[in-house]
């Protein structure tokens, strides 16, 4: 491919958001729902992929999904309650990144379009980068952010025309502030010709270095917020950024300027505490004597026993936390239950599991769905590795 000469093109009204991966880095949380549709403060994931979308312009989205198609559609709908279009390509097989976009192509309409990655959390300014691809007239333009510690991903290099120069494999030995591909992408449609159909195929292995050979690819940079929430500690990190305001979301408009947001029909006893930021959903019981965050989540229906602390933690809906309960720094999926006198210190409990009372997990443990652990069974830091559900 040769450079591209540049030629009047307005910005993106459309994007392609990957969202076909099982998710297995972030189980036991994704154990029963995919990544794309998992709660963050109560609203599916992708939900805050859309509302950037939508405030920069997009009218449509087309999902390339995989991995539990129909639980993301059923989820998601036509968009219209996120204020765009939405459309659905699903793969039969894993294609890759590359094949995934390019098995949108009968969903697009002409022109060029956004990529979002669909496990990215950002409040990158879309718009901004838009200009730049169209300014610069290349085929293809990377979201790119500096992050301290580079040795987990491909670092980016630009020349000083803002051209994508190389691209390095997560170097071992790199010290400094580096440029990592933040995986948000501006294409032309001529890009899609590249890609070979019906196989396994890289975006970034496979167009983006040839794209740079080219001279046809360019990099954003910006310094704002971004995060992959694909393992359980980023998810949890996710949940905090979005409550102090660390991320621009429309959650953070909700709580206002006390970091609080409890709903009206919950119901909190009058001799309990409530430590902001904390978003307490609908229907929430909290006891007397309890105590709740800062930083805590409760989903719909969570029940807060006598005297528990819930602090630095994501309960799901429909989660249990018995009398005199200690909850901190973990991840309780729905519909899990938490015994009294049970201490929780950087746990992750699945779908449905019950943990008894006087228990003690810590330490990185992860619990299954299906797991029923019984009163004072667990005394220690170790992780424990429970079967899949059913």
């Amino acid at each position: 491919m040769t450079a591209a000469v540049a030629v009047p093109r307005s910005s993106p009204t459309q994007a392609v958001i990957l969202v076909g991966g099982e998710g297995t880095r972030l189980r036991p949380i994704t154990s029963r729902v995919p990544k794309p549709v998992a709660p963050v403060v109560e609203r599916p994931f992708v939900s805050y992929i859309l509302d950037n979308l939508a405030r920069h312009g997009v009218s449509r989205a087309v999902f390339s999904t995989g991995f539990l198609a129909e639980a993301i559609e059923a989820e998601i709908g036509d968009g219209s309650r996120f204020g765009l279009e939405v459309a659905y390509a699903v793969e039969d097989e894993p294609l890759g990144t590359a094949g995934a976009i390019a098995n949108c192509e009968s969903k697009l309409r002409a022109g060029n379009f956004f990529v979002f990655n669909g496990d990215v959390l950002s409040d990158v300014d879309l718009s901004a980068l838009a200009a730049l691809h169209v300014a610069k007239g290349g085929m293809g333009t990377i979201f790119l952010t500096p992050v301290e510690d580079p040795r987990r991903y491909g670092l980016v290099e630009l020349d000083d025309e803002g051209r994508v120069s190389s691209f390095l494999e997560k170097p071992s030995d790199h010290e400094g502030t580096a440029l990592i591909n933040a995986g948000v992408y501006v294409l032309e449609p001529e890009v899609l010709e590249m890609v070979p159909r019906g196989k396994l195929f890289s975006i970034e292995r496979g167009v983006f270095p040839r794209l740079a050979q080219a001279g046809s690819l360019y990099g954003y940079v910006d310094h704002g917020y971004w995060r992959d929430i694909g393992t359980p500690d980023s998810y949890l990190q996710a949940h905090f950024d979005i409550l102090e305001s660390t991320v621009y979301t429309a959650v953070a408009e909700e709580m206002g300027s006390q970091y609080l947001y409890v709903d009206e029909t919950a119901q909190v006893d009058p001799g309990a505490r409530v430590v902001p930021p904390c978003y307490i959903g609908a229907r929430v019981r909290i006891a007397a004597g309890a105590r709740v965050g800062p930083l805590a989540v409760l989903g719909a229906g969570v029940v807060v026993g006598e005297g528990a602390t819930v602090l630095e933690t994501v309960a799901q809906a429909g989660v249990v936390i018995g009398a005199h309960a200690q909850v901190e720094g973990s991840v309780l999926v729905r519909d899990a239950s938490v015994g009294a006198g049970t201490q929780l210190v950087g746990a992750v409990l699945g779908e449905g599991v019950s943990v008894g009372a006087g228990n003690r997990l810590a330490g990185g443990i992860c619990v299954y769905p299906g797991t029923s652990l019984p009163d004072n069974s667990i005394q220690f830091y170790e992780q424990l590795r429970g079967r899949e559900g059913p």
